[in-house]
C-alpha cells in the first residue's frame, strides 16, 4: 500500500530496503511500546535485543569527574572552546587519531601497529560500513557475508548503495564456523547469478555468535580473497569485548606473518561504540591499507564528520594510558561475569548457548522448544517470548541464519538485578513449554487436531521475589539511537 505523501517522491524514499521491517527491529518496537522498569512497569518488556555495553560506564564518568579540563564547557576546559569550536578539517583532529590508532594497537594486544595516517572517521560504524561500500563497489556489485550475520548490514551496506550481499551458509554441525567450501560455493552461485563479486565481508568477533576467528581460517580467507582478487572488509568493532581466550586475532596481525597477500584489498571497520560502551558519540573508523582508498574515504567522511567536540574530550581521554590499562581490564572481567551468570542460569533450565569468548551477546539454542523445526515455528515461538514472557530476543531467522531456532539474547545492556528478572520469567516459561511441547508432539502421533495454541497469562512471569533495582539499565527505543 502506498504511503500517504510518497507520490513524487524517489525510490530511495518510497523503497522498503532500509530492513526495518524485519523482526529484528519488530522486537524493538515491542519494548518501545511497553518498557520494563523496575518499580513503575515490572510486568514490561525487557530490553535483551540490543548490543550496548553499559557494564563499565561508571569508570568513565569517575575519569571526567577528575579530568575536568578534557570538556570545552567547563571552566577548566573553556580555553580551548575556541579552537576546538572552529576546528573543521575532516581528517581529524591529530591528537585524536594518534589516540585512536594506538588503543586500536593495545586492544590487539600489540601484535599490530596502526598508522594514524590510514585512519578515516565516520558517523559511527555505521557510517564507516557505507563509506567503504560506496570506495569499493557500483551499484548492482556483490559481496559476501558468512551467516548468520548482523541484520543490519542490509541497511548499512546495500540500503543506500545499492550493492547486493550474498550470504555464505554456516552451519552448527561445525559451531558456525566459515569453511573454504562454503566460501567457493557461495562464490560460485553468485558468479552464476551474474552477480560481480568485489568483496568478503566478515565480523570478528562475530555478531551475533560470540566468537573469535583463528590464525588459521583467517589465512585461509586472505588466500580466499587474493586468488579471487576481491577485497576483505574486517568489521572489528568488538575487539575489546573479548573476555577470555583463545586471544582475538586481527587481520592486522595476519597480514604481517604472509608473505603471499596484497595489502589494498584489506580494510577494517572499528569504533568505540562496543569497546567503550560509547554508542551515542557516533565514532567510526575506517582503516584501509589501500592508498586510494584512504583518500576517497577521507574526501567522504565531510558527509559524517564526528564533532570536534568529541574528538577533543576522546582524544584527551585515550591518551591516558594508565585509564585505558584499567578500562579494557575491568571491562573484560565484568563482562565475563555477566555472561557466566547468564549461561549458567540458563544451563540451570536446560537451555544451551554456542561456547563464546566476546561479544554483549550470546547465541542461545532454543530448537528443542519448537514445535516444528522451521522458520514458522520460530516466529511462532518468538512472538510468545515477546509477548506473553516479555522478553525482546532476536530470532535467528533475521540474521539470516539457515537454521531455525537460534535466537541472539544481549546480556550487557542491563544490571543484575535486571538480569535476574529475565531468568526467572525464562525459567518459569521453559518448565511451561517443554510441557506444552510434549503434549503436541503426542497428540500428533495420536490424531491429526492440528497444532496447539500457545497462549500464557502474563501473570505467569510475575516476579515480585525480586528485589527492585534502584537503575534500570534496559534503554530506550533502539529505533532513535545508534547501531547495535
Amino acid at each position: 500500500m502506498e504511503l500517504k505523501g510518497s507520490s513524487n517522491l524517489s525510490k530511495l524514499a518510497t523503497s522498503d530496503d532500509h530492513g526495518e521491517n524485519s523482526l529484528y527491529f519488530e522486537g524493538w518496537k515491542a519494548y518501545d511500546n511497553d518498557p520494563f522498569h523496575p518499580t513503575r512497569n515490572r510486568k514490561g518488556v525487557i530490553q535483551m535485543g540490543l548490543s550496548e555495553n553499559q557494564l563499565s560506564l561508571e569508570l568513565i564518568e569517575d575519569w571526567i569527574k577528575k579530568n575536568p579540563q578534557a570538556s570545552i564547557c567547563t571552566p577548566e576546559g573553556v580555553h580551548a572552546f575556541k579552537d576546538i569550536a572552529n576546528f573543521q578539517d575532516y581528517h581529524g583532529l591529530p591528537r585524536f587519531r594518534n589516540a585512536v590508532a594506538k588503543l586500536m594497537g593495545k586492544v590487539r594486544g600489540g601484535r599490530a601497529s596502526f598508522d594514524p595516517e590510514r585512519i578515516v572517521m565516520a558517523g559511527g560504524a555505521t557510517g564507516a560500513s557505507e563509506l567503504l561500500m560506496f570506495c569499493l563497489a557500483d551499484r548492482g556489485d556483490g559481496f559476501l557475508v558468512p551467516s548468520p550475520c548482523y541484520p543490519a548490514f542490509d541497511r548499512d551496506l546495500r540500503w543506500r548503495t545499492g550493492v547486493q550481499l550474498v550470504h555464505v551458509e554456516c552451519k552448527s554441525s561445525n559451531n558456525f564456523q566459515l569453511t573454504k567450501q562454503s566460501l567457493e560455493n557461495a562464490y560460485e552461485n553468485a558468479r552464476k547469478a551474474n552477480i560481480n563479486v568485489k568483496g568478503l565481508i566478515i565480523a570478528n568477533p562475530s555478531n551475533p555468535l560470540g566468537t573469535t576467528m583463528d590464525k588459521a581460517t583467517f589465512k585461509m580467507l586472505v588466500n580466499f580473497i587474493n586468488d579471487k582478487k576481491i577485497h576483505l572488509v574486517c568489521d572489528e568493532i568488538y575487539s575489546a569485548t573479548v573476555f577470555r581466550g583463545p586471544k582475538l586475532v586481527s587481520v592486522s596481525e595476519i597480514i604481517e606473518e604472509m608473505d603471499r597477500c596484497d595489502r589494498d584489498l584489506i580494510h577494517i571497520v572499528y569504533s568505540l561504540s562496543k569497546d567503550m560502551g560509547l554508542p551515542g558519540f557516533r565514532v567510526g573508523i575506517v582503516y584501509s591499507y589501500n592508498d586510494k582508498v584512504v583518500s576517497c574515504a577521507r574526501k567522504m567522511s565531510s558527509f559524517g564528520l564526528i564533532s570536534s567536540q568529541t574528538q577533543h574530550f576522546l582524544a584527551c581521554m585515550l591518551s591516558d594510558e594508565e585509564f585505558v590499562e584499567e578500562y579494557l581490564t575491568e571491562s573484560a572481567v565484568k563482562l565475563a561475569n555477566q555472561h557466566d551468570l547468564f549461561t549458567r542460569g540458563l544451563e540451570e533450565v536446560g537451555i544451551k548457548c554456542l561456547e563464546s569468548n566476546a561479544g554483549l551477546y550470546v547465541w542461545m539454542d532454543l530448537r528443542p522448544l519448537l514445535k516444528e523445526a522451521t522458520f514458522e515455528g520460530e516466529m511462532d515461538l518468538w512472538r510468545v517470548i515477546i509477548s506473553d514472557v516479555k522478553l525482546n530476543v532476536s530470532p535467528g531467522s533475521s540474521f539470516h541464519c539457515h537454521e531455525p531456532g537460534w535466537f541472539r539474547v544481549c546480556f550487557a545492556n542491563m544490571d543484575i538485578k535486571t538480569m535476574r528478572i529475565a531468568l526467572a520469567r525464562i525459567r518459569k516459561f521453559v518448565v511451561r513449554e517443554n510441557d506444552q511441547v510434549q503434549q503436541v508432539k503426542k497428540q500428533k502421533k495420536t490424531s491429526n487436531l492440528g497444532h496447539l495454541t500457545l497462549s500464557f497469562s502474563s501473570q505467569m512471569y510475575d516476579e515480585t521475589w525480586v528485589v527492585s533495582s534502584p537503575r534500570m539499565l534496559s534503554p530506550q527505543s533502539p529505533l532513535l539511537r545508534a547501531k547495535t
